[in-house]
């Protein structure tokens, strides 16, 4: 047993999380070391079963940030690959990822190599992330016609934040913050902030994280 990869899975949906393991435990060289639901006690649970490869998804139970725990586990041991999966199309994560040093990013619903092969890649030395991110619409409008500003006051506004508490946050003026909001709703056709903030939290075009200690 000393000679396989260990595996830590972490992911809070349960069908997934199932495929994951089957999908590890059919593999020779790898090792189902522990299969949780909550990233919030990924790195505890890294170290305790000395973890070579971990398969974590971006959001997992209680809103815990798969990106966050891969961060702790990076800065405790750096040799300890990841690979990162996601259902949704938020398009900041994969840059994240990167920054982070995550070896791999797999899509659930849009990946066209299967996960196996992502992981034998990762493995192997490789970098692993896809080609081109998936194209969601947002109403009437594409994910890539929105700026990065747009896509940061919209992250914050399907947090619920209204206009001014936004403008604080990201230190800009409530009429900047307006007038972006207006500018989001002549693209998408929607008739105000809050079915635009509605379907764009649906779409998982945006996601806004949970920070640590969040309830």
């Amino acid at each position: 047993m000393s000679d396989k990869i260990n595996v830590m899975i972490v992911e809070d949906q349960a069908m997934p999380r199932q495929l994951f393991e089957a999908i590890v435990k059919s593999e020779p060289r790898l090792n189902l070391a522990v299969s949780i639901d909550n990233a919030e006690i990924a790195d505890i649970c890294c170290a305790r079963h000395d973890v070579d490869l971990v398969l974590m998804d971006v959001v997992t139970k209680n809103g815990a940030s798969g990106l966050v725990a891969a961060e702790k586990i990076k800065k405790t041991n750096a040799k300890t690959k990841i690979i990162i999966v996601t259902s949704m199309p938020e398009c900041s994560y994969v840059e994240r990822a990167k920054s982070i040093g995550v070896e791999g990013f797999w899509y659930k619903d849009f990946g066209k190599e299967p996960i196996l092969s992502l992981i034998n890649r990762v493995l192997d030395g490789e970098i692993a992330y896809p080609d081109e991110k998936p194209e969601v619409t947002l109403g009437l409008a594409k994910g890539s016609e929105f700026t990065e500003r747009e896509l940061e006051v919209l992250r914050e506004m399907t947090g619920g934040f209204t206009n001014a508490e936004i403008a604080d946050k990201m230190n800009l003026s409530e009429k900047r913050v307006r007038n972006v909001v207006t500018d989001m709703l002549e693209k998408t056709g929607f008739r105000n902030r809050t079915e635009l903030a509605v379907r764009a939290r649906e779409a998982g075009i945006v996601i806004l994280e949970r920070k640590e200690g969040d309830i």
